[in-house]
């Protein structure tokens, strides 16, 4: 089985739940490694977290520059176009990291998705296609790219699902979330929907939802 470049880190020995982690647009597995101290866990969690590095490719909307992105962007118009082709190509990778901790002995259900904008893009389509029941999905300040193609899976329909949006956010607008998170609801998912006082980024407040979403999905 064929990886991604990523980071790990486990909050202790042996541990029996992973979080696949995302970042955005030109950003890397570092940029949100620092924050699982910050998670303030319980100490007895003992959670895998794997921080992959997205691929470098040519991203139109910045003229072209080369940069860490898991799929082209097209425009940044409101109903975004995006690649989709790439996109699935990614979510396949992220698969890969799935497939790989099943083999490591944890239980799909204490597998959870998390990502931050193009990432969370990614992390909707592997979670809500995925064939094993998976543990859990965080949204952040991100958008359902795919969500006028994606086959979703029947063992993912009780999945919990957590969005976190910002409410001054110029790059993934709030309505982008908002959107996501009828649309699953109308299709009988259960979504809680947060919002902060912040632009594109994670607030202090945000992290402490974060780190009760992870527990809340791990049964803590």
């Amino acid at each position: 089985m064929s990886l991604l470049p990523a980071i790990e880190q486990e909050t202790r020995s042996n541990p029996d739940a992973s979080v696949i982690w995302l970042h955005g647009l030109g950003a890397d597995g570092y940029d949100f490694a620092p924050i699982v101290p910050e998670l303030a866990l319980p100490e007895d969690l003992g959670i895998r977290f794997i921080f992959p590095h997205a691929p470098s490719r040519p991203v139109t909307v910045n003229g072209g520059f080369v940069m860490p992105a898991w799929f082209d962007i097209y425009e940044m118009a409101i109903d975004r176009r995006v690649d989709v082709d790439q996109l699935m190509v990614s979510a396949e990778a992220i698969n890969n990291f799935v497939d790989r901790e099943l083999e490591r002995g944890i239980d799909s259900r204490r597998i959870i998705l998390a990502g931050f904008s193009q990432g969370g893009a990614v992390a909707y389509q592997v979670s809500l296609s995925h064939p094993r029941p998976l543990g859990g999905l965080i949204a952040m300040s991100t958008y359902f790219a795919t969500s006028d193609s994606i086959t979703l899976s029947e063992s993912n329909q009780d999945l919990p699902i957590e969005i976190q949006h910002g409410l001054h956010d110029p790059i993934v607008p709030q309505v982008l979330g908002i959107r996501a998170a009828e649309f699953l609801r109308d299709r009988g998912y259960a979504v809680a929907f947060r919002t902060y006082p912040m632009d594109h980024s994670v607030c202090p407040r945000q992290i402490g939802d974060l780190s009760a979403a992870l527990q809340r999905f791990l049964d803590w």
